[in-house]
């Protein structure tokens, strides 16, 4: 019989803390809203056309948010990325509502 020698506790190389995980989480969501905030803003403002502008945006967007942070989440994503995406998506969803 033979056996495998156990591995002690390997931390976490992915996570560099809770608050990192909080920033990200936050991020992920608040990404995901904006992005539909701006098809549906696209769609409010020119109908069927207005949805493809909204996604050429989308993308355009997340593509400058990768090539400003490095990857989409990055472990030490910066406080004021975040705060500045809540400010942005609270703005957008206030627009929305005010073109509905």
């Amino acid at each position: 019989m033979t056996s495998q020698p156990q591995n002690p506790y390997r931390s976490n190389r992915v996570s560099a803390g809770p608050a990192s995980d909080t920033k990200a989480f936050f991020a992920a969501t608040l990404l995901t809203f904006v992005s539909g905030m701006i098809v549906l803003i696209g769609f409010i403002m020119a109908g069927g056309f207005g949805i493809v502008l909204g996604i050429v945006g989308m993308i355009f967007g997340l593509v400058w948010w990768k090539e400003r942070h490095g990857s989409m989440l990055p472990r030490d994503l910066p406080a004021k990325s975040v705060v500045g995406l809540t400010f942005g998506s609270l703005l957008l969803f206030g627009l929305a509502a005010m073109m509905a």
